[in-house]
C-alpha cells in the first residue's frame, strides 16, 4: 500500500520546475514566484489517500470495462509511432505480446498480417476477439509466451514492460519465438514519465484505489536485455509531452481518479515548465541478428 497525499505531487513539480531555473531556464521572477507558491500550498489544507498496489492481472480485469474509452492520451502517441515502423515492413505473421483489447493486433491486422495476440489477461482478451476477428488470441505470460521457437517475423509489445520488474525474461521469450531477421516494437512508458506518477489507476469492486505495477526501467535496462540476446538496435525515440494548451487554474486537486493530471491546474506556471519536452514514452525498433 502507498500514500499518496496531493501536497508532495505539488511540492515534486514545484522542485522540478526550481531545477529548471536553477539550471538556466527561468529568471529571477519565476524562481521568486515558484517559493512563494510553495509558501503558499503548504498552508492548504490537504487529504491523503492510502491506495492499494493491483496486479496487473486483477488491474487489467478492472480496467477493461472502460480501457479503450475516449480519453486516454498514451493512444494519440503510441499508435502513430507504432505505424512509422510497422508501414515500411513486409506483412508477414505477427505476434502482439500483451495485446490487451487488441488496438496493435487491428493495426497488424489492416497491414496484411497474419496476427497472433497474447495476453494475460482473460478480459482483455474478450475484447480483442470481436475487434479483430480474423486473429488468433491466446492466454499467456511475456514471461513465457505459448508460441513457437522461431514461427514469427515481427513482434509488438505496447505499454507493458513497465509492468514486470526484470526485462530480461521477456526478451528472452522474444528472441526465441521470432525468426532470424525479425523485427521487434517496443512502446512502453518512459521512466521519467512513471517518475512523475503516470501510472494506471483502478477501483475495485468496494471502491478502493488502487494502482498497477510500474517500474522505471532506464534505458539502458532494455539494452541489457536486449543485446545479449542477439537483437540490434534499429531506432530508440522518446517521444515528449505537450501540456494541450495553458492549464485552467484550479483551487481543489479533485477527485483521486484524474491524480496527478488534475493537480497540475493548481500550480499550471510550475506545470508548463516542467511537462512540454519531457519524454513520456521509450519507442524501440530492434531486429534480430
Amino acid at each position: 500500500m502507498s500514500y499518496e497525499h496531493p501536497l508532495a505531487y505539488l511540492l515534486g513539480i514545484e522542485g522540478l520546475a526550481l531545477l529548471r531555473g536553477f539550471t538556466g531556464d527561468h529568471d529571477r521572477e519565476f524562481t521568486e514566484a515558484r517559493i512563494a507558491e510553495i509558501r503558499r500550498l503548504l498552508d492548504e489544507p490537504w487529504t491523503g489517500v492510502e491506495v492499494d498496489r493491483v496486479g496487473a492481472a486483477d488491474g487489467y480485469r478492472i480496467w477493461s470495462r472502460t480501457y479503450d474509452q475516449p480519453g486516454n492520451g498514451a493512444f494519440a502517441i503510441d499508435e502513430p509511432e507504432l505505424r512509422r515502423i510497422i508501414d515500411p515492413l513486409p506483412p508477414g505473421t505477427a505476434l502482439d505480446a500483451a495485446c490487451g483489447t487488441g488496438r496493435y493486433a487491428r493495426l497488424l491486422a489492416d497491414r496484411g498480417h497474419r496476427v497472433l495476440g497474447v495476453d494475460g489477461s482473460p478480459e482483455m482478451l474478450d475484447h480483442a476477439r470481436p475487434r479483430v476477428p480474423e486473429a488468433e488470441f491466446r492466454l499467456g505470460d511475456l514471461r513465457g509466451l505459448p508460441v513457437d521457437d522461431a514461427s514469427v517475423d515481427l513482434v509488438t509489445c505496447g505499454l507493458a514492460l513497465t509492468h514486470l520488474p526484470d526485462l530480461t525474461p521477456a526478451f528472452a521469450e522474444f528472441a526465441r519465438v521470432l525468426r532470424p531477421g525479425g523485427h521487434l516494437v517496443v512502446v512502453d512508458m518512459h521512466p521519467e514519465s512513471v517518475a512523475r506518477g503516470s501510472i494506471p489507476s483502478v477501483r475495485d469492486q468496494d471502491g478502493r484505489p488502487g494502482r498497477l505495477p510500474a517500474h522505471r526501467h532506464l534505458v539502458g535496462d532494455y539494452l541489457r536485455a536486449a543485446l545479449p540476446r542477439g537483437f540490434q538496435v534499429r531506432d530508440c525515440r522518446e517521444p515528449v509531452a505537450e501540456l494541450g494548451g495553458t492549464p485552467e487554474p484550479a483551487d481543489s486537486p479533485g477527485p483521486w481518479d484524474v491524480w496527478p493530471w488534475s493537480l497540475m491546474a493548481m500550480v499550471p506556471e510550475a506545470a508548463r515548465a516542467v511537462y512540454p519536452g519531457s519524454p513520456v514514452m521509450l519507442v524501440w525498433h530492434f531486429q534480430l541478428a
